[in-house]
């Protein structure tokens, strides 16, 4: 044979033996093939060895003494150290643990029990409805819109004021002022009773209606000098701010109504709003914002505001008192400013200041959420939607053509109603409806919890 013929035998019986062949070579005799059983020291416990030859023996054969309350004591130890075994050698090492290359966790869902979801509030990016607003003035320092707790919205469109009620969707008109007699209407206020509203006249003069029975019941004049633009009830009191920077409180029971007047403004007073703890807060055209306290109006002091801030650049319009933390307020400036700023009422300091890129004209908190809104001018003209403290922007809502000069919400905290210098009123679902389950939080005083009637 020669060598080339031995090489190739030799090299077909090296592939046929080779590693990667998982083949068992033929058995030539039962001799030659005996097995040989030798334990894997390794994966042996010796001290369980020790303890099955030795004490373990021991037990079983005084079993028969033992009472059967420690039996079954035993069995439960033993199953719990596992020692309950059988065997004492070990022939081979025990198979690994399989591990699956995707958790179970990823084909089931979490239990609600131990992870809850709160599922993302949906935020419709259209409003609801539009009506058309003809002839409202396109006048920054005005407020021209107004919501009652009667569910009726109140709109001033230049010298007319019309009613729309939210639950039937009829419209109505309150009262026409000519210029001749004092209009255009510059202001609108509902009382906090739904029935009664002030109505804020170009001539310095407020009107004093009961809608229920279309039928004024008093004029309130005297008090400034020229138009009133902006209006707030605090119970029975009537505050009212005008273009020659007063800010009067009026009681509308009396015949004399002018009670106080605060006096810091030096221009239009453009807006004011009532805290829960009968704290004012006015802002103007002078760019400064005040907090007044309602015990401080009666003194001769030439002093008589809380705090006098001077935060903003612009105009102070928008303001809006926080109803979950009674003593944080929030301004919005005008187009030179265009920032919202927040601030301690007890303390007067800024806690935050946040640069919109707009003229900001109203704001509004969200009852029911920590959300705050926001209606802007130039160049935009949208409603912003902020998560608070972190002035995260939730949404934004477009469809003004023109800026959104004023914003006023629901009784039940829902819709807000827009209106703008584009002649149009719009509602927006934007606050979304309140969980049954979770109370709105209250402040430590109600505001209007003891209204008197208007006679």
């Amino acid at each position: 044979m020669d060598e080339g013929s031995m090489g190739s035998s030799h090299k077909r019986r090296a592939l046929w033996l080779g590693p990667l062949q998982e083949q068992v070579p033929k058995r030539k005799s039962n001799r030659e093939n005996l097995d040989r059983f030798i334990p894997n020291r390794a994966a042996m416990d010796f001290d369980y060895a020790h303890y099955m030859l030795t004490d373990g023996r021991k037990g079983k054969e005084n079993l028969a003494v033992i009472s059967p309350s420690r039996e079954a004591y035993q069995k439960k130890l033993a199953e719990a150290f596992n020692m309950n075994r059988t065997r004492i050698l070990v022939y081979k090492n025990k198979p690994s643990t399989p591990i699956d290359p995707i958790p179970q966790e990823f084909f089931s869902p979490p239990s609600p029990q131990t992870i809850p979801v709160k599922h993302r509030r949906h935020i419709p990016q259209s409003c609801e409805r539009t009506l058309d607003a003809p002839d409202i003035l396109d006048d920054f320092y005005l407020n021209l819109l107004d919501w009652g707790s009667s569910n009726v919205l109140a709109i001033a469109l230049r010298s007319t004021v019309y009613l729309w009620d939210a639950t039937n969707g009829s419209t109505s008109e309150l009262v026409t002022i000519d210029d001749d007699d004092g209009g255009p209407v510059t202001s609108v206020s509902w009382a906090p009773d739904g029935r009664h509203i002030a109505i804020g006249l170009n001539n310095s003069h407020v009107q004093i209606w009961d809608y229920t029975v279309n039928r004024q019941l008093r004029t309130l004049s005297g008090g400034h000098r020229q138009r009133v633009g902006s209006l707030a009830w605090n119970n029975h009191i009537l505050t009212t701010g005008g273009m020659d920077g007063k800010v009067i409180n009026n009681d509308v029971r009396v015949r004399s109504h002018i009670i106080e007047t605060y006096r810091g403004h030096h221009l239009e007073v453009c807006g004011l709003k009532w805290s829960a703890s009968f704290q004012l807060a006015s802002g103007g055209n002078d760019n400064l914002l005040y907090i007044w306290d309602k015990t401080m109006a009666s003194s001769s002091a030439p002093r008589q505001w809380l705090h006098r801030l001077e935060g903003h650049t612009a105009a102070v319009k928008a303001l809006a008192w926080c109803p979950f933390q009674g003593n944080l307020l929030a301004s919005g400036g005008g187009g030179g400013d265009q920032c919202i700023k927040f601030w301690n009422a007890h303390t007067g300091a800024c806690l935050n200041s946040i640069n919109t890129g707009s003229q900001v004209c109203s704001l509004l908190w969200n009852k029911n959420e920590r959300e705050l809104l926001s209606s802007h001018g130039f160049t935009q003209n949208q409603l912003t939607l902020w998560k608070y403290p972190s002035m995260v922007k939730m949404a934004e809502l477009t469809g003004h053509t023109s800026r959104v000069l004023f914003m006023t919400q629901s009784p039940d905290g829902c819709t807000v109603a827009s209106a703008a210098a584009d002649e149009t009123l719009r509602f927006w679902n934007v606050f979304g409806t309140p969980e049954a389950a979770k109370p709105a939080p209250k402040a430590k005083l109600e505001p209007f919890a003891q209204v008197s009637r208007i006679r």
